[in-house]
C-alpha cells in the first residue's frame, strides 16, 4: 500500500493571544472548520522547528520541515535564496540577502519590504545597482519583489547583520564586524541610486543580511526514497528545493503576498501527485507577511483562505481512490506574533493526518498543544513517511 504525502506550511501562522481578538490567537479566532475536522482525527503536538541557538527564520524552519537538521546543514539564509535563482556560489564567494527597504529620516526602519514593489518594478533598480556599484567580485542579482541577492568575495563574510524585519519601527542597526565598513559603504551608496526610482519604488536603500556560503544538502530522494515536488513564491523555500532536488512547480498567480492564488497552489499539488510524485509541499507566505505588518485581519483571513481554498477541496480530492492512502503534515515554519511583528523561536503546533488510521485527535491551536513536549522539527518528515499517527 503506497502512500501519497502532502506537507502544508502556513508560514508564520503561530502567534500569541491578542486583545483585538478577545484574548485569542489568529488560529483560535479564525473560522477553520477543516483544520478542526482534521485535528480531531490527527496526531496533534508541538515541533521545535528552530533549534536552540539558531535565528528564527524561514530558512531554518523550512529546512527543518523538509527533514534536514539545521545544526548540520544550515550555513545562512542568502545562499539558499541564491540557489533558487540558479546562482552557483564558488568556494571563494558569499551571498547576502539584499532587501529593498525604506529607512525613515530619523533612522528608523519604516518598511523592511520597501513598499512591496512588484518584481517588474524592482528589476531595473537591481540592474542600476549592478551597473553603478557592482564589480571587483561584487554582484547584484534581481530576485522577487523586495527580496534580492548580493554576491561578494568570501572575505566579506565577517559581519553581524540584523534582519530588517526585526527592526520594524525601530532604529536601524547597522552591520558590525570586520566587513561592516564595506557593507555600510554599499548601503549608503545605494541611496543615490534608489532616489532616481522614487516614482516606481518606495524603497530608499538596500539592507544586507543573512550571509553564508553554499550549503551541501543530500538529495531528498536519496534521503527519503520519495520523488517530491513543491510550490512556493518565496525564493528561500524554492532554494531548498533546488539544493535537495525537489521539483519546483512554476505556477502563475502566486505572489508571496496576501493576493496569492491559493487554488493554483492546491491544484499544483494534486497535479504533481497525479503525475507520479510521492510527496508535495505547499507553502503560503501570506500569514507571515501579515504578522510582520501587524495586520490582524489579514492574518486571520490568510488562515481562513488556507481552510476554505486549499485544505477543504484538497482533502476531498485526496479521498478519491486515485490518491488513497494519504498522509498530511501541517505546521508553520516558525511563529510570527502580530504584537512583535517578527519571528520567534517558540515551538509551533503540528498535526499529522492519516487517511487510513486515526490518531489520538486534538485541537490545532497554540494553547491546546502548549503542554506537549516539543519534538525536533527535522524528525517529523521521517515520522510522516515511515510511521504516520
Amino acid at each position: 500500500m503506497k502512500y501519497k504525502y502532502v506537507v502544508c506550511v502556513p508560514d508564520g501562522a503561530a502567534d500569541e493571544p491578542l486583545e483585538e481578538l478577545g484574548g485569542r490567537t489568529p488560529l483560535e479566532a479564525a473560522h477553520l472548520p477543516t483544520f478542526a475536522a482534521l485535528a480531531r482525527r490527527a496526531e496533534v503536538g508541538r515541533a521545535a522547528t528552530i533549534p536552540e541557538g539558531f535565528p528564527p527564520g524561514s530558512d531554518v524552519g523550512n529546512m527543518s520541515i523538509l527533514g534536514y537538521d539545521p545544526a548540520i546543514y544550515h550555513t545562512g539564509r542568502a545562499p539558499i535564496e541564491a540557489a533558487a535563482m540558479g546562482l552557483q556560489l564558488d568556494d571563494d564567494q558569499v551571498a547576502y540577502r539584499c532587501n529593498l527597504v525604506t529607512v525613515g529620516a530619523g533612522g528608523t526602519m519604516d518598511d523592511f519590504a520597501g513598499g512591496h514593489p512588484s518584481t517588474e518594478a524592482a528589476r531595473p533598480v537591481l540592474e542600476a545597482l549592478q551597473q553603478e556599484l557592482g564589480g571587483a567580485g561584487v554582484e547584484f542579482h534581481a530576485g522577487v519583489q523586495y527580496r534580492h541577492i548580493l554576491v561578494t568575495p568570501a572575505d566579506w563574510a565577517g559581519a553581524d547583520c540584523t534582519p530588517p524585519h526585526d527592526l520594524t519601527g525601530k532604529p536601524a542597526v547597522w552591520p558590525t564586524g570586520p566587513a561592516a565598513p564595506k557593507l555600510r559603504e554599499l548601503m549608503d551608496a545605494s541611496r543615490e541610486v534608489l532616489v532616481r526610482f522614487a516614482d516606481t519604488v518606495a524603497a530608499n536603500s538596500i539592507w544586507l543580511w543573512g550571509q553564508g556560503r553554499r550549503p551541501r544538502l543530500p538529495s531528498f530522494k536519496d534521503t527519503y526514497g520519495l520523488q517530491a515536488g513543491m510550490v512556493s513564491a518565496v525564493d528561500l523555500v524554492r532554494g531548498l528545493g533546488a539544493l535537495t532536488g525537489i521539483r519546483r512547480a512554476d505556477v502563475a498567480g502566486i505572489t508571496g503576498w496576501y493576493d496569492t492564488d491559493y487554488e493554483a497552489k492546491r491544484d499544483a499539488c494534486l497535479k504533481s501527485l497525479a503525475d507520479g510524485d510521492d510527496l508535495f509541499l505547499i507553502h503560503v507566505e501570506a500569514s507571515d507577511e501579515a504578522g510582520h505588518a501587524g495586520n490582524v485581519a489579514e492574518k486571520v483571513k490568510a488562515l481562513e483562505n488556507w481552510d476554505r481554498r486549499i485544505l477543504r477541496p484538497l482533502v476531498d480530492a485526496l479521498d478519491m481512490d486515485d490518491f488513497r492512502p494519504w498522509r498530511l503534515l501541517l505546521l508553520p515554519d516558525h511563529a510570527t506574533p502580530l504584537a512583535l511583528r517578527t519571528h520567534t523561536s517558540d515551538s509551533v503546533p503540528y498535526m499529522l493526518v492519516d487517511s487510513e488510521v486515526d490518531g489520538a485527535g486534538g485541537v490545532y491551536t497554540e494553547a491546546a498543544t502548549a503542554q506537549c513536549a516539543p519534538v525536533p522539527g527535522h524528525t517529523l518528515m521521517n515520522h510522516l513517511v515511515t510511521q504516520g499517527p
